[in-house]
């Protein structure tokens, strides 16, 4: 078997397999690369130790049985038979639900998690999205400080129990997406410096040097991390990535990274006859970002859309703190116009960044779809100081009032695991770090984070204590009971309106009429399907229009009757209807033709 490794800095290189070394010899067709021939088969213990120093596991290691500390394992990629053909599901018309899998189950594991996957299909969710799932040390975290790019954590399965997970997915028609991290590698069981310049000054990131894109060495850098992303596609059936975080990867070269990474997953998607896609977290609200590559953008096919979820938050909720005070300024305004255009921060000033932010999204150019629409997340949740879902403040009716929201708009809707049947434990931050000082250190600070708003230490969940991720995990038991099945229903029969109504779906930020009132009530059509939402305490009266009038009500948290005569539909307090009511799809844009639409 061919071993090979990047150490451009080594003056030796030796191979470790099954107790035995090996010394390797410098690749004379690529500058920096060391390779030999050893024997080895599936599950072969290897590692390189460069220049007499210790043996390291391999940056490119497919399995790391014993922790990212120690070496890797050989994994024979064609032993694993699948047993569904696939043939992909791409973005456009998707319900995305992002899942953990340390805590969907409290047993932890991609096979308890797919014993449940029959649940999200019975839901009508088209895609998973997994947090991600490369090696940390420790068993329990979120998952944000892993260190091996191309491994599996091993006490979630590894690399078959992947596979598994995957398989079972696709035969219920379920895609699924990964949240990989480029922005940075975790603190404790990072061995790429060892290697070679995978990280430099030339930048600097919330979590220290920068991983290098753009100094020397960096085509290495780049083609490593291009490597990772298309073997997750190609060798896992992966049908899309979710890139955290891209702001903070630092790229001054000719091209991006982004879009040559985007080029690549393009091409592969050509090689596989089958769709691939890629999401970004990106805090720019840039649309530069979703733009074609052909049109001067960085080629992503989608970006979540935090702007939407702090106007809905702040509409829903009433906090003003933070990044949520220029949304509760005005937050019908707020609401409305991310209804509208999808950016509040479209070049506005943000308060919170104490600068303007943002660039304007073309509306006409730009399908609805490249953005996803959300009322929590692991962050929106995880990074509060109790990790309280909107559930823990809110009652079942406004919680129904925001999936209506989520599911009905031109968005990419995505749901947080759990929400669904509003979910009332916690998602808190949690971490298992086998360093005592590091664990120390990350415990302090969580403590020093919250005290600065006014939260005592002793309030502060610590991360390191296991009970903290046993709160996390979730009760399924509670689908069963009220209001929770009520909530599921809710969701099953919006998401089946989704599937079922082309409005719905449509690509076009085109609505007859959106009005969002400072009174508390959303209403739009799309199509022939008026959407109305009171997020107040008392009944609304709410316009239908001048449209076709409306003669099924298709979906209603609470009873509704049709509009009468004066066309005014009455919805009552803290509820959502649907009504179907004829015509065709108008509105601002809705002439026009969009990209990938």
């Amino acid at each position: 078997m061919l071993f090979e490794v990047w150490a451009p800095k080594a003056g030796r290189a030796v191979l470790w397999a099954d107790a035995r070394t090996y010394d390797m010899a410098a690749d004379p067709a690529r500058p920096g690369w060391w390779r030999c021939e050893a024997p080895a088969a599936d599950g072969t213990r290897y590692g390189f130790a460069l220049d007499g120093g210790p043996v390291l596991p391999d940056p490119r290691a497919r399995r790391l049985p014993d922790g990212p500390d120690a070496p890797g394992a050989v994994v024979d990629l064609s032993r694993f038979a699948w047993r569904h053909d696939w043939l992909g599901r791409g973005l456009r018309g998707a319900v995305l639900y992002e899942l953990h899998i340390g805590t969907y189950t409290r047993e932890g594991t991609f096979d308890a998690a797919a014993g449940r996957l029959r649940h999200l299909a019975d839901l009508g969710v088209t895609h998973v999205e997994l947090m991600p799932v490369c090696p940390f040390p420790g068993r329990h975290g979120w998952g944000y400080d892993g260190v091996a790019p191309w491994a599996v954590h091993e006490p979630y399965g590894g690399p078959d129990g992947l596979r598994r997970f995957v398989d079972a997915a696709h035969g219920l028609g379920l895609g699924v997406v990964l949240d990989v991290v480029h922005n940075h590698l975790g603190p404790s069981g990072n061995h790429l410096p060892a290697y070679g310049p995978y990280f430099t000054d030339t930048h600097h990131t919330p979590w220290g040097a920068a991983v290098n894109l753009d100094a020397p060495g960096s085509a290495e850098v780049r083609a490593y991390l291009t490597g990772s992303a298309l073997a997750w596609l190609r060798d896992y059936r992966l049908d899309g990535l979710r890139l955290d975080a891209v702001h903070a990867l630092a790229d001054t070269g000719p091209k991006h990274f982004l879009a040559e990474l985007s080029g690549a997953v393009d091409a592969l998607a050509g090689r596989l006859g089958r769709p691939l896609f890629l999401i970004a977290e990106s805090d720019l609200n840039d649309p530069a970002t979703t733009t074609p590559r052909q049109a001067g953008g960085l080629g992503l096919h989608a970006q979540w859309n935090d702007d939407f979820h702090h106007a809905l938050h702040t509409a829903l909720t009433g906090e003003s703190a933070g990044y949520y005070a220029d949304f509760a300024a005005d937050p019908a305004g707020a609401l409305g116009k991310t209804l509208r255009s999808g950016f509040f921060h479209d070049g506005t000033h943000s308060s919170f960044r104490g600068r303007r932010h943002g660039h304007p999204l073309d509306a006409r150019t730009t399908p609805a779809y490249r953005l996803l629409g959300y009322a929590q997340t692991h962050d929106q949740v995880g990074n509060r100081a109790l990790g309280d879902r909107l559930s823990s403040h809110l009652s079942p009716g406004l919680l129904a009032c925001a999936a209506a929201l989520v599911l009905c708009a031109p968005f990419t809707p995505m749901l947080f695991m759990g929400e669904e049947w509003g979910a009332r434990t916690p998602w808190q931050y949690f971490t298992d770090h086998t360093d005592p000082g590091l664990a120390e250190a990350v415990r302090a600070g969580r403590r020093r984070e919250f005290a600065a708003h006014g939260w005592p230490a002793s309030e502060i969940p610590d991360p390191q204590d296991p009970a903290t991720r046993e709160r996390s995990c979730l009760d399924w038991s509670e689908r069963e009971r009220a209001p929770h099945r009520a909530l599921l229903d809710w969701h099953r029969r919006l998401i089946a309106l989704r599937h079922a109504e082309p409005a719905l779906t449509d690509p076009r930020w085109a609505y007859e009429a959106l009005a969002v009132t400072d009174g508390g009530t959303v209403s739009f059509r799309r199509g022939p399907l008026f959407v109305a939402v009171n997020l107040g305490a008392e009944p609304a009266s709410v316009p239908v229009g001048t449209g076709p009038a409306c003669e099924e009500v298709l979906a209603a948290w609470r009873p509704v009757d049709l509009p009468g005569e004066d066309g005014v539909l009455t919805v009552p307090a803290e509820s959502a209807a649907v009504l179907r009511c004829g015509g065709r799809l108008r509105g601002p844009g809705a002439g026009g033709t969009l990209e990938g639409a």
